[in-house]
C-alpha cells in the first residue's frame, strides 16, 4: 500500500509539473486597436495559433486588442523602445512623414490594390524602410477596404473634380487624405475620427471622406443619407514588430511569424471586398442613397488626386514624391 501511494504521488507530481516543461521559450505582446469582434483581431489571434503550432509552442503571442496597451501612436513609440513586441496598427506619421506613403491615394480596384500591397512589392519596401529607420520592423498589411464619402447633404457632380462639391468634408490629421479630397473640389475640416458621428450630425461637417464601408455603417448608421463609393483612398492597417524583439528571434521564429503574417495579409483582400459588397448592401436596406461606379468613371478623379500629390512634395519629400509619381505613372511637368 505504502508503495503505490508513494507512486500515486509520484504521479501526481509529474502531472502538476508537465505544463512546466511545455511553458513557452518566447512570449510576444501582440498589440491591436480594434474591439475583440472586430476581424483584425481575429486575424491576430489566428497568426499567435500559427506561430504556436509552427513552434511546438515555444513562441507565445499574447493579444492585446480594444487599445488596451494604448492608442495607435502610443503602441508605436513602445515599437520603437521595445517595450511592445507586435502590433496591427495604422501607422502615425509623426515620427516620419514619409510614412504616409502608406495612405496615398492611388488603387482604383481591388486588383491594383493586391499588387501594390502584396509582400516585396515597392510600397512594401518601402514601408520597411522608413519603419527600420526608426527601429520597428515592417510584417505586412491587413486591408480593410477601399473607401468613399459618407454625407448628410447631396454631393455636387462627384466625377467631376473640377466642381465644388457642396459639402464640407471630414478628412484625418494627415496630408495625404485632405489633399486627395480638396483635388476633388471638397472643402475639408480636420477632426478626430471619434468625433465623426457628432460632428456629421451637428453639422461640424456634412461629410466624411476616407473611411470604409464598414467603418461608415457602425459609426453613421441612421445619420449618413447618401454613399458614393469612389475608392480614391484606401483603409489599412500594418502588421510591425519592434526591432528589438525582433533581433532577439531565431531565424525559424521569424519564418514562422512572416509566414503566418503573409496568410492573414492575403486573407484581408479577399475579406475586406465580401465585406464590401454586404455593407453597400446594407446601407440600401437601411434607406442610403449607394452609388458606385466604374473604373472609367472613377479615373478623372484618380487622375486628379494623384496631379495634387506635388503638393505633398514639402513634407513627403520631392524625391520620394517623384518616384511615386512615376511608379504608378503620372509624369512630372
Amino acid at each position: 500500500m505504502k508503495s503505490f501511494k508513494n507512486s500515486l504521488c509520484v504521479l501526481m507530481l509529474l502531472l502538476f509539473l508537465a505544463p512546466c516543461s511545455d511553458a513557452a521559450e518566447v512570449k510576444l505582446r501582440f498589440a491591436g486597436q480594434f474591439p475583440e469582434d472586430h476581424s483584425a483581431i481575429k486575424s491576430m489571434r489566428e497568426i499567435a495559433n500559427g506561430v504556436r503550432e509552427k513552434t511546438g509552442g515555444r513562441v507565445e503571442i499574447e493579444v492585446f486588442p480594444a487599445n488596451r496597451l494604448g492608442d495607435y501612436t502610443i503602441i508605436y513609440e513602445d515599437l520603437m523602445r521595445g517595450a511592445v513586441d507586435m502590433a496591427l496598427i495604422s501607422v502615425p506619421s509623426q515620427f516620419d512623414p514619409r510614412l504616409e506613403l502608406v495612405y496615398l491615394n492611388a488603387f482604383a480596384n481591388y486588383d491594383v490594390l493586391k499588387r501594390e500591397f502584396k509582400p516585396g512589392s515597392w510600397l512594401s519596401k518601402k514601408m520597411n524602410e522608413y519603419n527600420t529607420r526608426l527601429g520597428v520592423k515592417f510584417l505586412g498589411f491587413n486591408i480593410e477596404g477601399l473607401t468613399g464619402i459618407a454625407s448628410k447633404k447631396p454631393v455636387r457632380e462627384p466625377l467631376n473634380p473640377n466642381i465644388n462639391k457642396g459639402v464640407l468634408a471630414r478628412v484625418p490629421f494627415m496630408n495625404v487624405y485632405k489633399s486627395a479630397a480638396e483635388a476633388q473640389g471638397y472643402r475639408t475640416i480636420s477632426l478626430p475620427y471619434s468625433d465623426i458621428a457628432r460632428s456629421l450630425q451637428d453639422g461640424t461637417c456634412d461629410a466624411v471622406s476616407s473611411i470604409s464601408t464598414g467603418a461608415a455603417l457602425s459609426e453613421l448608421k441612421g445619420i449618413m443619407k447618401y454613399w458614393h463609393q469612389l475608392n480614391y483612398s484606401q483603409e489599412t492597417e500594418s502588421y510591425l514588430m519592434s526591432a528589438k524583439s525582433w533581433d532577439k528571434l531565431s531565424e525559424d521564429d521569424l519564418a514562422a511569424i512572416y509566414a503566418e503574417v503573409a496568410k492573414a495579409s492575403a486573407k484581408s483582400f479577399e475579406q475586406a471586398q465580401q465585406n464590401d459588397r454586404k455593407n453597400l448592401e446594407m446601407m440600401r436596406k437601411n434607406g442610403v442613397q449607394v452609388f458606385t461606379y466604374t473604373d472609367a468613371e472613377l479615373l478623372p478623379l484618380r487622375r486628379a488626386v494623384m496631379e495634387n500629390w506635388k503638393q505633398l512634395d514639402p513634407t513627403m519629400g520631392s524625391q520620394l514624391m517623384k518616384e511615386a509619381r512615376k511608379h504608378f505613372s503620372i509624369k512630372d511637368k
